[in-house]
């Protein structure tokens, strides 16, 4: 085999070498943002849970308090009404 031919293959070796190692580090890299994401997507099940839950909760005390305190309540729901109608009347 003569020097050249040699030092082709030896080169050849060697970029085949990088690229393994290339494609190692992608295939890592992309487990690793897969492992993130699958996180990310676990909590925001869980926060949006949450969030469901007090929306549910906020829910029940309203209607409690309207339930407890009926004439209040009126006058909020007037109250809030009249400012409403005075907000959108004024555009």
């Amino acid at each position: 085999m003569t020097k050249i031919a040699a030092d082709t293959l030896n080169t050849e070796d060697t970029n085949m070498d990088t690229i393994q190692k290339a494609s190692q580090s992608a295939h890592e890299a992309v487990d690793v943002i897969t492992n993130v994401t699958t996180q990310a997507v676990d909590a925001l099940g869980e926060k949006g849970e949450q969030f469901k839950n007090a929306e549910q909760q906020m829910l029940e005390d309203c209607r409690n308090y309207v339930h407890n305190n009926p004439i209040s309540s009126l006058g909020i729901a007037a109250a809030a009404g009249f400012i409403l109608s005075r907000l959108i009347s004024s555009r």
